[in-house]
């Protein structure tokens, strides 16, 4: 398998076709989940092998964004990877393998591995880290800019809820991004009740 072709190909489209209102979902996220895929599937010690699948399933997870719409965007990356990845090599165990990596990823996660669990633990990473609030802008302006959210109450509102649901997967990021999720979650739960 051509995991650098691969990777060359997804880039190359993304910057291509994402719509400039993805303030969150760019290319700049996509690289992101991809490099702490990386470090995650390390620290678990998985296998080479299943290391570069769950790299190509970070590089693929939102292409089914360059068709501009939230909804079902993982169904539309599955397709694009079972159009694609034959051409660089990669077999239909491991497309599938992959397939099942991106759909783990649709909220709410629903993991059944150790390597969707890391996909799902790279995706939300920045819950846990020091860059939440500046990369949670970006998603919040994305939201604005496709209708799905109108004012910042709303925003930390949806953070609330979501964080209060959320829960990562890996030991990894049970021991590094949990606790610091909580210590956010409770500065908006404060921010929150301050509206009523």
């Amino acid at each position: 398998m051509d995991y650098q072709a691969a990777k060359q190909f997804i880039i190359s489209k993304l910057r291509d076709e994402l719509s400039d209102k993805l303030h969150y979902h760019g290319v700049h996220h996509t690289l992101d989940v991809l490099k702490m895929a990386a470090e995650i599937a390390e620290n678990e010690g998985v296998g080479s092998h299943n290391i570069t699948l769950v790299k190509t399933a970070a590089l693929y997870h939102d292409c089914g964004f360059v068709e501009n719409k939230h909804e079902g965007h993982e169904a539309v990356g599955c397709r694009i990877v079972r159009e694609n990845l034959p051409g660089f090599g990669y077999t239909a165990t491991d497309i599938e393998t992959i397939c099942s990596m991106i759909m783990a990823t649709k909220i709410p996660q629903s993991p059944k591995n150790i390597l969707e669990e890391i996909l799902c633990d790279a995706d939300l990473d920045y819950l846990g880290r020091k860059d939440f609030f500046q990369i949670g802008q970006t998603l919040f302006e994305e939201l604005q800019a496709y209708h799905l959210l109108n004012d910042e109450q709303a925003w930390n509102r949806l953070q609330v809820s979501f964080l209060s649901a959320h829960r990562f997967h890996t030991t990894t990021n049970k021991l590094l991004r949990e606790p610091v999720k909580l210590r956010y979650l409770e500065d908006l739960k404060e921010l929150v009740m301050s509206y009523e």
